[in-house]
């Protein structure tokens, strides 16, 4: 991989499935890429450096058997590292990541510069996590090849910035590519983002209800049956800040109102009660138009489907002109 621009140019559609600690996983990335978008998994959800090589020669293995089969365009994948001082597993993770030259490094929590002169060495590109012009500034000094900018929104750890605020603001700092994260789960969704700046988008929540993801049943139902005001957004739970399913929380017995009031990272110091988040979902605000769970080349279809028709719109918008 050389630069942005050639790998947007591989993609059927400039998506990336955003890498879910525990839901994200070989099956569904690979699943991914032979649809012409990118599939991603976290190093973190590995219990091992081990299982981590293992996913990643599955990955080597799989994307080399789709390209023998014919199948194109095939997606390159990514794998999301920790590169924060208090990830211990961060220079191992990071080693087997170079030793099978992951094509795209998704950073998060830190930009350490010697990580991104580490993997362009090899010839691999860096998206790295934002959710403020600072941190982009930041990421941008350190090296990234691309800015993942999590937005208001966005399920999981995230930013509170309105999309339209922060793409604005990074634009005016930067030609580089700006991934956007933030509620996306339609084709419609994914023009919208580049016709206001983005290159890429981020798709998270959408890819938890497919088939092949890591989801369990009863976390899959209750995105069908959430809307945006069921998203809990807290950084009680680790410090920094997180858009949760509120029912989740309630089923886990927290208290709502008093989690409103606790200080970020407060609940991960009470050992008994952390058992309580093992079942805590996260989403994200584009749950109210998530309805059903499709396989991974069915979701990719539709969103190729909704994209078409989203371009002919603004062609006829154009046209009226």
């Amino acid at each position: 991989m050389t630069n942005v621009a050639d790998l947007i140019a591989g993609m059927s559609l400039p998506v990336i499935a955003a890498p879910m600690f525990t839901v994200s996983n070989p099956e569904m990335a690979l699943a991914t890429c032979a649809q012409g978008m990118m599939g991603t998994f976290p190093a973190h959800t590995t219990r091992s450096a081990e299982m981590l090589d293992e996913w990643l020669t599955t990955m080597a293995d799989g994307l080399n058997r789709l390209r023998a089969e014919g199948v194109d365009p095939v997606a390159p994948f990514g794998v999301n590292l920790v590169v924060h001082g208090t990830n211990q597993r961060m220079a191992g993770d990071l080693e087997l990541c170079i030793r099978h030259k992951v094509p795209v490094i998704l950073t998060s929590k830190g930009a350490p510069g010697e990580v991104f002169d580490a993997v362009h060495e090899y010839g691999g590109l860096v998206f790295h996590d934002i959710a403020s012009a600072r941190h982009a500034e930041k990421a941008l000094e350190a090296g990234a090849d691309g800015l993942i900018a999590v937005c208001g929104g966005a399920g999981g750890h995230c930013g509170s910035i309105n999309p339209f605020a922060l793409v604005n603001e990074v634009r005016q700092m930067t030609d580089r590519a700006i991934i956007l994260a933030g509620a996306i789960t339609t084709g419609r969704d994914v023009l919208s983002a580049q016709v206001m700046g983005a290159d890429l988008v981020y798709m998270g929540t959408r890819f938890i209800n497919t088939e092949e993801s890591g989801a369990a049943d009863g976390y899959r139902q209750m995105i069908i049956e959430a809307n945006a005001t069921d998203i809990f957004f807290t950084a009680a739970m680790d410090g920094a800040p997180a858009n949760l399913l509120a029912p989740s929380l309630l089923r886990a017995g927290v208290d709502l109102d008093e989690l409103r009031r606790q200080t970020p990272g407060a609940i991960i110091a009470v050992d008994e009660r952390k058992k309580r988040w093992k079942d805590v979902w996260s989403a994200g605000h584009g749950v109210g138009s998530i309805n059903d769970v499709l396989s991974v080349q069915d979701l990719c279809d539709r969103l190729k489907a909704e994209y078409r028709a989203a371009r002919d719109d603004l062609r006829h918008f154009q046209a009226a002109e």
